[in-house]
């Protein structure tokens, strides 16, 4: 007897990586081996020299072809055993082992928009639809479009074994949130991307594509992110640590480093406007949706808990947005005696 393993990985398209997948037959009771792909086709080798290595790191019931069939999310190495420079997860590792005594978690909030051939879902073919206003989070097939590749979308993600936490409509028409964790840096990054592969897989069987184009209406319309909510033992317990987070992230050097890493396009998204903060200019404040970190309201009431970057875009690499936050929050606070 045999089973279906669909190895997943990143690839090496610039200036946003995409998702690549492909089966092997495996025999039941053995474990996804190392396999390889041809890197030219990927934006992650040159045709002369095309190997790349599959090295599988976490594995995931299919939720598509049910059973015992398997995702498994793969790092790419070149064949002289190096990560491939496209291997972001490489670099979070160890940073998540230096940092892991401080506890770090995250809860990411992935926001997207589904396309119905070049308009977002629920665009009429001349002009705009009503202005925002009631469909986030909002009901009936005059404000609500997509529902049904959400609700299919979530039970895949279930099915998985994903610690989703929860999902909602957004601000624009066609435009979803999913929400993974709270988890460790790995474990959060990891999920996120299983969760948008099985979002492109699913809506592909509705005849939809899903975009996680920060900006993906022109105009007076919310762009789309990626809030990535983050707390550390100390911050969980006391609001000094809570604080210091906050003023490291705005550091010298801090703000623009980190904003630089949120995505491509951040600039077409973070103006000031549409509940954000202008990308060039970093401030927090509590139960501020218009500022780049949000302290929320309960946090501040009960003196501990987390904090919210709202900068990273909707098209950001989970990878390293874990990897900057956890670097510069845990030294910061290590360094100040706040753990």
């Amino acid at each position: 007897m045999s089973y279906k393993a669909e190895y997943i990985w990143i690839d090496g398209t610039e200036p946003t990586a995409k998702l690549r997948s492909k089966t092997k037959i495996l025999a039941d009771g053995t474990e996804p081996p190392e396999w390889g792909f041809d890197g030219s086709s990927t934006n992650q080798a040159e045709g002369h020299s095309s190997d790349c290595v599959l090295k599988p790191v976490a594995s995931y019931p299919d939720p598509i072809r049910g059973g015992a069939h398997l995702l498994v999310l793969c790092e790419v190495y070149d064949v002289n055993g190096e990560p491939h420079a496209s291997n972001t997860r490489a670099l979070l590792r160890p940073v998540a082992e230096r940092f892991a005594a401080q506890e770090p978690i995250f809860g990411i909030e992935q926001e997207y928009t589904f396309f119905k051939g070049s308009r977002p879902l629920g665009f009429p073919e001349n002009g705009f639809p009503a202005p925002q206003g009631g469909y986030y989070c909002g009901v009936g097939a005059d404000e609500i479009y997509g529902r049904e590749v959400v609700e299919a979308h979530l039970e895949n993600c279930l099915k998985a074994g994903l610690g989703l936490s929860g999902i909602n409509a957004e601000v624009m028409p066609g435009q979803w949130e999913f929400q993974v964790g709270p988890l460790s840096p790995l474990e959060v990054s990891d999920q996120l991307w299983i969760a948008r592969w099985l979002l492109y897989r699913t809506a592909e069987d509705f005849g939809i594509s899903a975009t996680l184009d920060p900006k993906p209406a022109k105009g007076d319309w919310n762009g789309a992110g990626a809030h990535t909510n983050f707390s550390t033992k100390a911050m969980r317990e006391n609001y000094d640590a809570i604080i210091g987070a906050c003023d490291a992230l705005g550091k010298e050097g801090k703000p623009l480093e980190h904003v630089r890493n949120y995505g491509v396009g951040v600039e077409d998204r973070l103006t000031g406007a549409h509940e954000t903060a202008p990308w060039d200019k970093y401030s927090y404040g509590v139960s501020d949706r218009g500022a780049s970190v949000r302290i929320p309201w309960q946090v501040e009431r009960d003196k501990k808990g987390y904090i919210e970057d709202r900068r990273p875009n909707a098209n950001c690499d989970p990878y390293v947005v874990t990897r900057l936050l956890v670097d510069t929050v845990c030294a910061e606070l290590e360094q100040a005696d706040l753990v």
